[in-house]
């Protein structure tokens, strides 16, 4: 019979190895095998209710360790000029250790009392068990204000950067941070305004040229009108906040919930694991945080969350939608650290179909917080020291459940877009050094999956407890987007049946014959465009896109409000407490989901104008050179190109089309010479060069080089001379074969 060790040698056995402190290492060191691991599991699990162990990263750590990520309060600094600080929260026996903060040039000064969010290591042999890293300052709150610096005999004013506002601000001498005249600077209010004169206002950062990289986010944030200042009463409401405890909450600790999400993510508001079950289907299990313990109707963060609508992303930072005392701490599923959660369990058979699901109001820890390429690396082979230790009991299952679900997708048959995405990478100094296309890996269809799954649950439960909510609602595109769509895909040679009821499966069909041709972007954009806009709505007219009959957002309500909404109304609908949904809010359903639509492409133009701004900087140092790309777009003043390697778009004007006179078809979405008969029509490839790149504005003019693999007619100019045409075309087997050629590069409208 295999011997289990006492509570004590388990104790001392892990505080002599670290570093192999998984439930595999204790079981092998005392070579406990079979059905003793469930004895072993037992001890352990007992370990923890005492406190005495914590579970993180599948292994075990002290109870009086603190977690990766915590609020830190600056506690001043010692005889050597070394600042420190405590934990703000403390469960642990006796003082709160002492952490030392290592600052780099350039971050805010910190004084006594101030509260951060830091990133810890924990040190040995030290008179301080941790250091810290900087990740953010919270809990301060001063005006912030943007704009164009202009200097002064005293100091200067500043010149707001929105054309709405009048409103100047004045700066002192002494706190103008060596701005220069004409900077685009970041200040905040200096003191209160004074009965006479300007409000006071102190440089907290130059942005530089407003023409440059860094500081088109900052002018797209207030050109849209985008709220980047969270009220006093806001902030002071989130430092108020205390972390949710186990009462009235099912605990989910047990379950390895981890977190898979981009490298640079600065929050986890989901998680997720699997558990096989013995007839080969699954249990699913996905958690989100609980944001709405944290954020009640009626409060101020309500209200401020509710204004925002959503959170806004730019490649250099983020307009969230909740102050980070919540959303960076108490809101984020951070490893190791539990955390008040909404979680749906559900039953998937072998063949990934959904049989039940059921939700709980509970309280999780994350194992570990992963990215989707340290995931993907590991079920490909290249496994590092953090992924080990999960692979097997928690990777691996995740996949298998994936692979399940992508079986009943492909009976569903949502709509199957391929449409890269663009990531474009920043240096320090906010300069554009990149743009690449994402890499789509199994690890994010995975998430994505079990996203949308946990979406349709949350649906489906809360139509059948006849709760209001509010749905994500993708109506069918119109018959004229429809008769545009099959225009553009017989002119490119393919088929888009008619005379039917409009499936998804008949779109994909589309996409599937354009795909490794010429013409896959050209379907795979006029298919996008063909398609309405989601929106939010109390009343369910289904989810075109993802072939589903019912589908709310429930999985993000750190960054959408709807999400926010759809937590309440599964609380009220499950009796789990008096944060739910009020009568008030049921009432004005219909006016949120407006608003909160509003605000989502409030959202999405000021992102696409940062993108094209950002594109547009990144290729001022590449005027003059030769770019491929396809006609995207055509307009009476000129044509649209899609660049290849960059995804941005240039516009050829039509005066430099040539001199011959163009017949623009707006039906047809197509310009004809006049002299040449070349019929330029969305899709083609073109080879272009760029002769301007306006930062300031997003906007990029190129020439035509070669259309079609052709260099372009030139007609007559205005007085009858050739402008380069060649005598072949004015012959009739050249009138033949441009004839052709415009059959070919035809386009209809999308």
């Amino acid at each position: 019979m295999t011997r289990i060790p006492s509570k004590t040698e388990i104790l001392d056995w892990i505080a002599e190895n670290p570093t192999k402190a998984a439930k595999r290492d204790i079981a092998k060191a005392f070579g406990i095998k079979g059905a003793a691991r469930i004895d072993l599991k037992r001890l352990l699990r007992e370990l923890e209710d005492e406190g005495k162990l914590a579970k993180r990263k599948s292994s075990y750590r002290d109870a009086n360790a603190l977690p990766p990520v915590a609020v830190l309060q600056i506690t001043g600094t010692d005889g050597d000029g070394d600042l420190f600080a405590r934990p703000l929260e403390w469960a642990g026996e006796g003082e709160a250790p002492r952490i030392l903060m290592q600052m780099k040039d350039g971050e805010p000064a910190l004084g006594d009392g101030d509260r951060v969010l830091g990133r810890l290591t924990e040190v040995a042999g030290e008179d301080h068990a941790y250091r810290a890293r900087l990740i953010r300052r919270i809990g301060t709150n001063p005006l912030r204000i943007l704009g164009v610096f202009r200097a002064g005999s005293e100091g200067g004013r500043i010149l707001p950067v929105d054309k709405g506002s009048q409103k100047e601000w004045t700066v002192a001498a002494d706190a103008t941070d060596g701005a220069k005249d004409g900077e685009l600077v970041e200040a905040e209010q200096a003191g209160p305004k004074g009965r006479m004169g300007l409000p006071k206002a102190r440089v907290v950062a130059r942005l530089g040229d407003p023409s440059q990289p860094r500081a088109v986010s900052l002018i797209a944030i207030h050109q849209h009108d985008i709220p980047d200042h969270f009220p006093d009463e806001v902030i002071a409401e989130a430092d108020r906040a205390k972390p949710a405890g186990l009462q009235g909450r099912e605990d989910l600790r047990h379950l390895p919930l981890v977190t898979i999400d981009p490298s640079d993510a600065r929050d986890h508001d989901d998680a997720c694991c699997v558990i096989p079950r013995a007839d080969g289907g699954f249990a699913l299990w996905v958690a989100i945080a609980d944001v709405a313990h944290y954020v009640t109707p009626g409060s101020a963060l309500d209200r401020e969350a509710r204004k925002r609508g959503n959170s806004t992303y730019f490649p250099d930072r983020v307009v969230p939608m909740l102050p980070d005392r919540l959303s960076g701490d108490l809101c984020s599923l951070h490893e190791g650290v539990p955390r008040a959660c909404i979680a749906v369990e559900m039953q998937v058979d072998e063949f990934g179909v959904k049989t039940s699901q059921r939700f709980v109001r509970g309280l999780m820890t994350s194992p570990a917080s992963l990215n989707y390429e340290e995931v993907q690396a590991a079920m490909d082979g290249d496994v590092n020291e953090k992924v080990a230790p999960l692979l097997d009991d928690v990777i691996r299952p995740l996949y298998a459940c994936y692979e399940a679900l992508t079986r009943a997708r492909a009976k569903r048959q949502p709509l199957e877009l391929d449409l890269p995405e663009r990531n474009i990478v920043l240096n320090d100094e906010g300069e554009v050094v990149d743009v690449a296309f994402k890499e789509r890996l199994d690890a994010h269809r995975l998430i994505e999956e079990f996203m949308v799954l946990a979406n349709v649950a949350a649906a489906e439960t809360l139509v059948a407890k006849k709760s209001p909510l509010l749905f994500r609602v993708h109506e069918e595109p119109t018959r004229e987007k429809m008769d545009a769509l099959r225009e553009t895909a017989e002119a490119a040679g393919l088929v888009l049946a008619k005379g039917q009821v409009l499936q998804t499966a008949h779109l994909n069909r589309l996409l599937a014959q354009a795909e490794n041709t010429d013409h896959a972007e050209l379907i795979n954009i006029a298919t996008l465009r063909s398609m309405t806009q989601a929106y939010y709505n109390p009343e369910n007219f289904g989810h075109f896109g993802l072939a589903l009959k019912a589908y709310a957002h429930f999985t993000s309500p750190i960054r959408r409000y709807s999400d926010l909404i759809v937590h309440r109304a599964l609380i009220s609908a499950h009796g789990w407490g008096d944060d739910g949904l009020t009568p008030e809010i049921e009432e004005r359903l219909p006016a949120i989901a407006e608003a909160i639509s509003d605000t989502e492409r409030r959202s999405m133009l000021a992102e696409r104008d940062t993108t094209d701004r950002y594109l547009a900087a990144y290729l001022s140092d590449h005027v003059g050179t030769v770019l491929s790309g396809r006609i995207s777009g055509i307009a009476k003043f000129g044509v649209f190109v899609k660049l290849d390697e960059t995804g941005a778009d240039g516009m050829i004007p039509i005066r430099n089309l040539g001199a011959e006179y163009f017949r623009y078809d707006a039906d047809e979405q197509t310009l004809t010479g006049s002299d040449s008969g070349l019929v330029i029509g969305l899709g083609v490839p073109v080879t272009v060069k760029l002769v301007e790149a306006a930062p300031v504005t997003g906007g990029l003019i190129v020439d035509l080089v070669e259309i079609d693999g052709e260099a372009p007619p030139r007609g007559k100019g205005p007085k009858g001379k050739g402008r380069g045409g060649s005598p072949r075309r004015k012959a009739a087997k050249g009138r033949k074969k441009t004839a052709k050629t415009a059959r070919k590069v035809k386009r209809t409208r999308s």
